[in-house]
């Protein structure tokens, strides 16, 4: 389980609520949540003219490519310098559209120095047949200064469909075994030693080898920043969706001790009133991470084709789409005759003094801890829904 908040951020929230700073103590819990959640992760996104690279930004990014905050595409060079493309509901994630080194008069080690080469997490290098010098040296280069690259071999749901309409029969499992084969036998040829290459379609990312993409960046990003990269990809699968879930679910423990430390200072109203915060700011993140806050629904709206009335008939919770807010969350918890006896039980307690709090704050645990799985178990169940409706438009 990870906590997400350090012993000193607990500490000055604890301070302020002594001095009675609520306010204060609000205001920095947020920013606590916020920061924990949202280290910074930049990926580098490189190939050569017309590989596909500002397509597969836009793609991972769920950005269409004819948004207005889409990376520019077009069968010609369409990016000249190096250009940031913050994700739209992880701006903490970025990917950088690199120049293509076959356009720069710069020799591999001279382009990282160019592009700046320190501050990139990664690099996804690109292209839309065969791996090239420029390709191979660049990722050697990379290698040598001890940056982790990928190789995606982009656009791959094109070369299907052209072998599909010059051949009968076609198996379309061993073409892609042996596109990927071919990929690999080059690269090692040229001498990159165990190259990762995938295959990937911009517009299929639930197919093909970008959920592959997705798990082999996972595993070997740094561990703090696993769980950005799972949140900043769409929901491309529904076992991506249950690992977002069950991200969530491991953190709902420490958000109850932390509701429960809030119920033990004596002073009335402000426990529940903590508690409402929390769990606002918490269920924002749920939304967000789900994909079904109002922006991301335009989004893959915009991406997918379907309908955003169509996506939103499928969805049941209140939460998603919604602002989400103290009073909403007030509102809905009251509807919960259980729940509703909980939070009144808390707040009558603290009357009693000194074992009053000791009883509130095991109750405010319990508010929070039931309240949170009830609200992720119903986002992600919208989150499903959402998902297979957009797979059944688009297949």
């Amino acid at each position: 389980m990870s906590n997400p908040v350090d012993e000193e951020s607990a500490g000055e929230i604890k301070a302020a609520l002594q001095n009675n700073n609520y306010a204060a103590a609000v205001a920095m819990f947020k920013e606590v949540l916020y920061k924990s959640k949202n280290p910074p992760l930049n990926i580098a996104v490189t190939g050569e003219t017309g590989s596909g690279k500002s397509s597969f930004v836009n793609g991972f990014r769920g950005v269409d490519d004819w948004n207005s905050n889409a990376a520019p595409v077009g069968c010609v060079e369409t990016t000249t310098q190096v250009t940031r493309y913050p994700h739209p509901s992880y701006p903490n994630v970025t990917l950088w559209d690199l120049p293509g080194i076959g356009t720069m008069r710069f020799p591999a080690r001279q382009y990282l120095t160019h592009v700046g080469f320190e501050k990139y997490d990664f690099f996804i290098i690109i292209s839309e047949t065969r791996f090239r010098e420029n390709d191979v040296l660049l990722a050697k280069e990379i290698g040598r200064m001890g940056k982790k690259f990928y190789f995606v071999r982009s656009k791959i749901d094109n070369d299907l469909q052209a072998i599909k309409r010059s051949k009968k029969n076609v198996n379309e499992k061993d073409i892609l075994d042996q596109i990927k084969r071919n990929c690999i036998q080059g690269l090692q040829y040229a001498g990159v030693a165990s190259p990762k290459v995938f295959l990937v379609s911009r517009f299929y990312l639930h197919l093909y080898d970008f959920p592959l993409l997705q798990q082999t960046l996972e595993q070997e990003l740094p561990e703090h920043q696993r769980d950005v990269l799972l949140f900043a990809v769409q929901n491309i699968s529904l076992e991506v969706i249950n690992k977002k879930k069950s991200t969530f679910q491991d953190e709902i423990t420490a958000y109850a001790i932390m509701s429960a430390g809030g119920a033990i200072l004596p002073i009335p109203g402000l426990s529940i009133a903590l508690d409402l915060t929390l769990l606002a700011t918490v269920t924002m993140q749920y939304t967000t991470g789900f994909g079904l806050d109002e922006g991301s629904l335009k989004t893959l709206s915009a991406s997918s084709g379907v309908p955003l009335a169509d996506l939103k008939s499928v969805i049941t919770s209140p939460l998603a789409s919604n602002k989400i807010t103290p009073d909403l969350i007030s509102n809905l918890l009251l509807k919960c005759a259980s729940t509703a006896a909980l939070l009144a039980a808390e707040e009558g307690f603290r009357f009693i003094p000194i074992i009053g709090s000791l009883v509130a704050a095991p109750l405010s645990y319990k508010v929070t801890q039931n309240a949170l799985q009830t609200f992720l178990d119903m986002l992600a169940e919208d989150a499903q829904r959402v998902f297979k409706k957009v797979l059944g438009a688009i297949l």
